[in-house]
């Protein structure tokens, strides 16, 4: 009994039983446990430079979009404010009104003055939608990861949780010793598991539903923008109709 105590004290060479420190927890683990933990270590760094990168994006759309707005009510003439930006528009505001110009002087003419026909409008609405569409998908990508992580991360802790339990209970039959000393390393390394699940998982979801409210805030605001935009242009279909 002595002698499978000490087996239990001395795993890595360095680390005892009653070492419960985060590094001498993961050291102790079972190769199985080990790997969740990195796993979810992983996706938990890997989901905060996701938050970081999509909170610090919206708040610079935000402040673009705003920046064109002002521009574009500025009451300088469309075709001049193409002109201007055509090449290298900047934001997914002045991409959607390139897009729209760019469709109105695909037509004979050439510019506004040229005129504007209702199916043209039409063309304009949905190249318009799709450029929202495609602005949008560039805005969400990497966003789905931390859905996934959220809702995937607590059940890889706890798969790990109970991969280490049985290892334990495993430890407690071969040395027919039921002792803390015996049980507890095992038991605390496999509730680490579980306890990194939760830490992956829980910014994971608060920061997706935010930066989600976020993007839907402007995505509204780009559909708004795209509305008053259509509405400048059949004024113009009204004018030369």
């Amino acid at each position: 009994m002595e002698e499978n105590a000490v087996d239990a004290t001395d795993i890595a060479g360095f680390v005892t039983a009653d070492d419960f420190s985060m590094v001498s927890l993961f050291l102790r683990a079972d190769i199985v446990v080990k790997t969740v933990m990195v796993m979810l270590v992983f996706a938990s760094v890997w989901c905060w430079a996701i938050i970081f990168d999509k909170l610090m994006m919206v708040r610079r759309l935000n402040a673009k979009a705003a920046d064109f707005e002002a521009v574009f009510w500025s009451g300088s003439g469309l075709d001049e404010l193409y002109e201007r930006i055509a090449n290298q528009p900047g934001d997914p505001s002045a991409t959607v009104f390139v897009s729209a110009i760019r469709e109105v002087r695909r037509q004979p003419g050439g510019t506004l003055a040229g005129g504007l026909s209702a199916s043209l409008g039409e063309r304009i609405d949905r190249v318009m939608n799709i450029t929202i569409t495609r602005e949008l998908e560039r805005v969400e990508r990497n966003l789905t990861f931390l859905a996934t992580t959220g809702a995937t991360a607590p059940f890889i802790g706890l798969f790990g949780t109970v991969w280490g339990i049985m290892n334990s209970f495993q430890s407690i039959a071969v040395s027919h010793n039921t002792s803390l000393v015996v049980v507890a390393p095992g038991i605390a390394e496999a509730l680490f598991a579980t306890a990194l699940g939760l830490l992956a998982a829980i910014p994971a979801v608060v920061a997706y539903n935010k930066i989600s409210k976020d993007i839907d805030r402007y995505a509204n605001r780009l559909d708004t923008f795209a509305g008053e935009l259509s509405a400048i242009l059949s004024r113009e279909l009204e004018k030369r109709g």
